[in-house]
């Protein structure tokens, strides 16, 4: 019996390793197949890749464009009047005017009280006539005078006393009417006028408080004109002239456009800067005292322009994304110049004729595949 079970034991012992034999041939045959196959799949997947976005394109253009030189500087007022009361402890009783208001000239922007004034006004026209009564009879004696002397019935002594009190009366009248003319005056100063016409900066003059003179009570921009201090450098300050255009933008946002009305003589040993003075459009959303930054327009020169949605700023540094024969993009560096509304000066770095990725610069990466999704389009002048 012994050796039969041995018998039967390797029979089935070789069944075994024939069977693991055949399932490992044909697994290796079905794991070869799929291999095969897959290097033209691969090989399919690689011609028909994804674009990685649509962009459209456009080329750089050249326009004419103007030399611009930027400047900083603040808003003031072209002159500022301060504007105070002439006469000394006097109350104020009215006061019509008040920050912002524009105003002629002459117009009253203040009162102060009349009671006292008018008194003394009084006074001075009373002594006045009786100066004048003095006279009257001062003359009436001269003229008396004049004939006894004709006839020989008075002395020199007495005519010369008679026409030295006729001219001393004239002389007194003369005084009574000075003092009158002084006090009317003083009259009139009792309302505080503008000088000009503008709009009123300031105000700190109230109902009941006391005047002095010198004391500011309004502050008036004379004829609501502004101007722009543009500071600017000792080379940067020679090139610029009066008359040149300037252009800024106001805190608010607004652009105004403004001239050049005149160039400091002078340069600040501090700072090393000038002032360029340049007339403001009344009228507009400048402020006085607020902070502005603008340009002047020096000359005008051809600009190579591409739209600003083209450049990518990127590590401190512009690039634009060119577009092959094969559609895929290469980033490249640029130098920037102007800007110009939507458009932007490529000082260096870019061909006339290059096919330029028009928007969404940020969006790709150098050597992506793009769908260009029209044909090149001309940049806007």
């Amino acid at each position: 019996m012994k050796p039969r079970r041995a018998l039967i034991a390797a029979v089935v012992a070789v069944v075994l390793v024939a069977g693991a034999s055949l399932l490992a041939l044909r697994k290796g045959g079905d794991d070869a197949a799929p291999a095969a196959a897959g290097a033209p799949a691969a090989a399919g997947a690689s011609s028909g890749a994804k674009a990685a976005l649509s962009v459209a394109l456009t080329r750089p253009q050249t326009v004419d464009w103007p030399q611009t030189l930027n400047a900083n500087g603040n808003i003031a007022a072209w002159q500022e009047a301060i504007i105070g009361a002439e006469l000394a402890g006097l109350r104020v009783v009215e006061v019509n005017a008040h920050v912002g208001d524009r105003v002629q000239r002459g117009q009253v922007l203040a009162r102060l009280s009349t009671e006292a004034v008018s008194a003394d006004l009084a006074q001075a026209q009373a002594a006045l006539a009786e100066a004048e009564a003095a006279l009257a009879e001062a003359q009436s004696n001269a003229e008396r005078t004049r004939k006894l002397q004709a006839q020989g019935f008075i002395s020199p002594q007495a005519t010369n006393t008679a026409l030295t009190a006729e001219q001393a009366n004239r002389a007194r009248v003369a005084a009574a009417r000075a003092r009158v003319q002084a006090e009317q005056l003083r009259l009139t100063q009792t309302r505080v006028v503008a000088p000009d016409e503008g709009v009123i900066s300031g105000r700190a003059a109230t109902v009941g408080s006391l005047s002095q003179p010198g004391q500011e009570m309004f502050r008036l921009i004379r004829g609501g004109r502004l101007e722009w201090r543009a500071e600017l450098t000792a080379a940067e300050l020679g090139r610029i002239k009066p008359g040149m255009k300037a252009s800024l933008v106001t805190p608010a946002g607004e652009r105004l456009e403004g001239r050049v009305r005149t160039v400091a003589p002078t340069v600040d040993a501090t700072t090393r800067t000038g002032i360029a003075y340049v007339d403001l459009p009344a009228g507009g959303a400048a402020r006085a005292g607020s902070f502005a930054r603008g340009s002047f327009e020096l000359d005008r020169s051809e600009a190579l322009v591409v739209p600003q949605g083209a450049v990518l700023l990127r590590d401190g540094f512009a690039y634009v994304f060119l577009v092959g024969a094969d559609n895929r993009v290469l980033q490249t560096k640029v130098e920037l110049g102007r800007r110009v509304g939507e458009h932007v000066e490529i000082s260096g770095g870019l061909e006339r004729d290059a096919r330029v990725v028009a928007n969404g610069a940020g969006f790709l990466a150098d050597g992506d595949l793009v769908r260009v999704v029209e044909p090149p389009a001309v940049a806007g002048r």
